[in-house]
């Protein structure tokens, strides 16, 4: 087909002007990766992997206003530990205890367990207090290639009914792991004491120093009722339209487990029930974090909108339960929860 010179320019600020409306649909919606987020006063506070951990604030859960990002520079031992790190923090936790706030974070490379998990404290989460100022406190734990079956990345911290502070974390490798802190929340406890929450299974063919095919990470532990409910996210992230990522759940009536699914079998032997997975128009979903607000169970993860080229967005779901005491999601959800990005 033949287009004349003022039939071709009309079609040409057709199409741009349909890819204009487009892309601005898709810049309005929030896109993040690992999110978590806290409440303080009437506002969520969202904090997502990004350089320097980006953050966002909102009242409603559904319209976000970019708060910039935590660390003005990388963190200074973070080329020590990791060389290959290229400035973007990942997979934060937000926690409160003590009267401030706890921002965990992992310092890593792609397919590298030259890791660390590090941590900063603030009095509040709102930038225009005079109080508001991260105050970074170095590692908390670290691993190191060939010492060390497992990856410190992906942190999340569950205080027991004791009011012991514990901290799972973990990717591929061997498993996620779960770790007793110190009363600081700065350092593991001592003596130390370790549990494997959750794995899959690893050939020992593989390089120890490569993370291999046991694609399991992003530990998150929420106690409900009867139960600490370990979610976790299975499966291949961060590859747009190609990207595999599931969510999957167990349970354990103590919080260092053993953490089973619905057939009863070990997550540490493989075992997790499906909670939510993609499907034709968001290839994966997961890297949840799980709370109560105003009396609502939620679950906060990211999905990779196939319109979209797979970039990632933020979804919001409640979180209900069903008879068994299991959780559930409404895979509407995807449809349905659009964030606003607001400016």
């Amino acid at each position: 087909m033949k287009f004349g010179p003022s039939r071709w320019t009309s079609y040409w600020l057709t199409a741009l002007l349909a890819a204009t409306l487009a892309a601005s649909s898709f810049a309005k919606q929030v896109s993040v990766h690992d999110p978590v987020m806290a409440k303080e006063g009437d506002t969520f506070y969202l904090f997502s992997t990004g350089p320097g951990i980006t953050f966002y604030h909102s009242t409603d859960l559904v319209h976000w206003k970019p708060g910039g990002r935590v660390f003005a520079d990388e963190p200074t031992w973070a080329k020590q530990v990791s060389p290959k790190f290229n400035g973007h923090l990942w997979a934060p936790d937000i926690q409160r205890h003590d009267g401030k706030y706890y921002l965990y974070y992992s310092v890593s490379a792609f397919g590298l367990n030259t890791s660390a998990i590090g941590v900063t404290v603030n009095r509040t989460l709102n930038p225009a207090s005079p109080d508001y100022r991260w105050e970074d406190q170095g590692i908390v734990v670290r691993s190191v290639p060939y010492r060390d079956l497992w990856n410190a990345i992906d942190p999340n911290i569950v205080v027991g009914d004791d009011g012991v502070a514990w901290m799972a974390f973990g990717s591929f490798w061997g498993g996620l792991k779960l770790v007793k802190l110190a009363p600081s929340w700065t350092a593991v406890a001592e003596p130390q004491e370790w549990h494997t929450l959750a794995k899959r299974e690893r050939s020992y063919l593989i390089d120890d120093a490569k993370a291999g095919t046991a694609e399991i990470e992003g530990p998150f532990i929420f106690h409900k009722g009867d139960y600490y409910y370990l979610f976790v996210s299975w499966d291949k992230c961060c590859l747009g339209k190609d990207s595999t990522y599931k969510m999957v759940v167990g349970r354990s009536r103590v919080l260092t487990g053993p953490y089973v699914d619905k057939t009863g079998r070990d997550m540490a032997a493989g075992g997790g029930s499906l909670l939510l997975a993609g499907n034709s128009d968001w290839a994966g979903v997961g890297h949840n974090s799980t709370y109560t607000f105003d009396g609502k169970d939620y679950l906060v993860f990211h999905a990779y909108e196939n319109a979209d080229h797979g970039l990632q967005k933020l979804k919001i779901a409640e979180l209900t339960w069903d008879q068994d005491q299991w959780p559930v999601v409404d895979p509407a959800v995807l449809k349905n929860y659009h964030s606003v990005l607001e400016r």
